[in-house]
């Protein structure tokens, strides 16, 4: 096997040739220097349109390795410019492959090579000394620094190098490599024979008679009988620059290599003589995408086995960084914080200033994320308070000029204000540096990480809208550039918010528009499930199938805490409380809350999550019949909401004070608080919060009428009032299929007509009734 040169590489200056030669036409032109310069330049500079496509350069290149076929789809749809009229471009570049026959012709082809170049200010000199003339100012040469120059000259260089068994074995792997074009090329030039592959044994034939084969035999083997399990035409450089592409993508996407192409690297990397050790990195990602702990450990080990017999402890710190991480992803935490503590002590030594800055940044992402574990270490290790750890990282940072780095750790400040119910204004102002930042280094992968927090911002400050556009505008727009789980964390936002409106179909099916390949990989899988999960437990709330809700519960609530994100957790256990509290049993639903709240309070976690159950015991009490015993509880919720902007749990705190005016007959003042939000409530776009606010403004306009003399004007107008409430409350409730609460709200309005006098509007209302709880039966069953 060739370090640098293949067939497919002859075939790509054979094309630059043809372009030199003016033979390229000008329709075909930029399809043709594409073409080229794809497979010339490492960097990919296309603008995939969706996920598949980022595997597409990988593909071509095997493609383009194992045959000949790519430059056909090129080529053939072209008229050559110069040559027999009529011609196809493809015929030209064939005509052109066809004339190497010999080892002594391929010899002579690449000698010629320089003839495509532009020469020295030496070769000038001399040419000029020897009376040579220059070519004329419309012949097309290459710049010796231009990337087709740098090419020819490589591949120069490359030849020149390769020992007489390696250039012979190249000459053997074109002659396989353009033998599939035999039968074209044979009906296009009549003068083509049996033997025209090699002029020798073509020259031969009549000389050496019988003994034709037996020599052929010898030159070239099994090859001219199609042998199966011959080797294809791959270089080292070829593989090392599909094993660094790889990488590259599953890094910067955190995607698993699609089956197809796996398949057929490992075909091309079992006929290679030499395994390069970033392979070895190379299954360590996969294995580690896949959630394969035992064979990720092992080829992480070997890999770095490999580079430290010849780096000595250069990567040192990069092992153990690799290792923290790795461990942190399967749950080992404390051996994770361990092996992070020695990278940074590593790194210090080294003095590698951005393994020590990745490392400190990991350091304190974990410390946020699972404080229990980090709790035991000493107050004077390098962690530190969380705002002063980001200073320090923002600082260095600046420095250094890692930029990528600093854009996080503002995001990071940005995340904390918000968590701790801190001032907007100041988040903001770091979510504002940290776009500039991105937005002048054209940082696209960092797009999601930024776009995720606005995400937040807007539904921490109650405008829906807003938050869905931005979900919209970043899988529109940066979701191509970006890592796939800030894809799948936004795609799952937008289908909770349509899981609010009750969209249930629309939801699952946004989660199922995924790519399929994307969702390989075992934790974005794992997340996947877990919220399609969600999903389907909240709509089996609503219908009040508690039976498959509690099925869905008892898989859901197998994951450990630290298996799932904070706010994902506590999305399940409220959704286990609200079962427990539909099954009736309020006890158990009560101890479930006081437990999770000490354990907050204990973690100093978001400000949110704490509001969050606050609400949910406040309603607990008003289920018991104990509303004004959670007066306190519902005062403290609002005020913590009203500080912090929590605009989504503020609402519910003032309709929580709403109903236990209500259950203390201040009427009034609640019909005044509930008008004043309700507005406001209705752009959260939560139908069942919005329900509830309007079912309660129902029972107060009812205390509101049984105030009034009987019969009287006022009376009736508070009650008509009512109606109304509760008629908007089914509305919304109907809206998610909240079987139980649209049975509610249809008895409460069958009372209010038979209090009103209307009695057959009150028999229509409870048929209704009736046949809401049929429907019910029949959604058990």
């Amino acid at each position: 096997m060739s370090r640098f040169l293949t067939p497919a590489k002859i075939g790509l200056l054979a094309l630059i040739e043809l372009y030199v030669e003016k033979a390229v036409p000008i329709s075909g032109m930029v399809d043709v220097l594409s073409f080229v310069t794809s497979h010339l330049i490492d960097a990919d500079t296309t603008r995939p349109a969706n996920t598949s496509s980022r595997w597409a350069k990988a593909e071509s290149t095997v493609r383009l390795v194992i045959s000949i076929a790519d430059f056909e789809k090129v080529l053939s749809p072209h008229a050559a410019a110069s040559g027999i009229p009529g011609r196809s471009l493809w015929y030209v570049f064939l005509d052109k492959l066809w004339k190497i026959n010999s080892l002594d012709a391929l010899h002579d082809f690449f000698e010629r090579r320089g003839e495509l170049l532009a020469k020295t200010k030496e070769e000038q000199r001399r040419d000029a000394e020897m009376e040579i003339e220059p070519p004329s100012p419309e012949t097309i040469v290459l710049s010796r620094n231009s990337p087709f120059g740098a090419f020819v000259r490589r591949t120069q260089l490359e030849f020149s190098r390769l020992r007489f068994e390696h250039a012979y074995q190249l000459w053997k792997d074109f002659v396989k490599y353009r033998q599939t074009t035999a039968a074209y090329y044979r009906k296009k030039t009549p003068s083509f024979q049996r033997l025209s592959f090699d002029n020798v044994l073509l020259e031969g034939e009549h000389t050496w008679g019988p003994g034709l084969e037996a020599i052929a035999n010898v030159a070239y083997g099994d090859m001219l009988r199609d042998d199966p399990s011959s080797t294809l035409p791959v270089s080292t450089d070829d593989i090392e620059k599909l094993l660094e592409f790889q990488i590259e993508q599953m890094q910067k996407y955190g995607n698993r290599i699609p089956l197809e192409i796996r398949h057929q690297f490992h075909d091309l990397l079992n006929d290679s003589y030499m395994i390069p050790s970033l392979s070895h990195y190379l299954s360590y990602l996969d294995a580690w995408r896949a959630g394969d702990y035992s064979t990720s450990f092992d080829c992480l080990h070997r890999y770095f086995d490999y580079t430290m017999n010849h780096r000595d402890r250069l990567f040192y710190q990069y092992a153990l960084m690799n290792l923290a991480v790795l461990q942190s992803d399967f749950g080992c935490y404390k051996e994770a914080i361990a092996a992070m503590l020695e990278t940074v002590s590593t790194a210090r030594e080294n003095r590698d200033m951005t393994c020590l800055n990745f490392a400190l940044n990991w350091l304190f992402h974990f410390s946020r994320a699972h404080p229990e574990v980090t709790r035991e270490l000493d107050s004077n290790n390098m962690l530190g308070d969380g705002k002063e750890s980001l200073a320090f990282l923002r600082a260095k940072a600046k420095e250094t000029g890692m930029w990528t780095l600093w854009s996080s750790a503002l995001v990071s400040e940005a995340k904390m204000n918000l968590a701790n119910g801190d001032s907007i204004a100041v988040a903001l102002e770091h979510m504002v540096r940290s776009s500039q930042i991105l937005v002048e280094r054209n940082m696209k992968s960092m797009m999601g990480s930024q776009m995720s927090l606005n995400i937040a911002l807007w539904d921490r400050l109650g405008v829906s809208y807003l938050s869905t556009t931005t979900c919209e505008v970043f899988l529109r727009c940066h979701a191509r550039h970006s890592v796939f789980d800030d894809e799948l964390k936004v795609t799952s936002r937008i289908a909770s918010m349509l899981a609010f409106r009750g969209r249930y179909d629309e939801a699952l099916e946004r989660l199922e528009s995924l790519d399929p390949n994307s969702l390989r990989s075992w934790k974005p899988s794992q997340y996947w499930h877990k919220f399609r999960g969600i999903i389907k437990l909240r709509q089996d709330l609503h219908r009040n199938n508690l039976d498959g809700a509690e099925h869905l519960l008892s898989q859901l609530l197998q994951n450990k805490q630290e298996d799932l994100e904070p706010d994902l957790a506590l999305v399940i256990e409220s959704l286990h409380i609200e079962c427990l509290t539909r099954r009736g049993d309020l006890r158990a639903a009560f101890e479930k809350v006081e437990r999770l709240i000490s354990e907050l309070r204990d973690e100093n976690s978001d400000i949110a999550l704490r509001v969050r159950l606050l609400l949910i015991k406040a309603d607990l009490l008003d289920r018991c019949g104990r509303p004004q015993k959670g007066f306190t509880i519902a005062v403290r919720a609002a005020n913590v909401a009203w500080r912090a902007r929590l605009i989504p749990f503020l609402w519910p705190a003032i309709g929580a004070i709403s109903n236990i005016l209500v259950s203390l007959g201040d009427f009034e003042p609640a019909i005044q608080l509930l008008t004043a939000i309700l507005p406001r409530s209705l752009e959260c776009e939560i139908s069942a919060m919005t329900a509830k606010l309007y079912s309660v403004l129902g029972d107060a306009n009812m205390g509101m009428a049984g105030k009034m003399a009987p019969k009287s004007n006022k009376r009736r107008e508070y009650m008509t009032k009512a109606v109304e409430a509760i008629q908007k409350a089914f509305d919304h409730y109907s809206s998610v299929q909240d079987i139980t609460k649209q049975c509610e709200m249809m008895a409460k309005k069958a009372t209010i007509m038979r209090v009103a006098g209307e009695h057959v509007l009150a028999n229509d209302y409870a048929a209704a009734y009736l046949a809401l709880r049929r429907d019910a039966a029949q959604t058990k069953i």
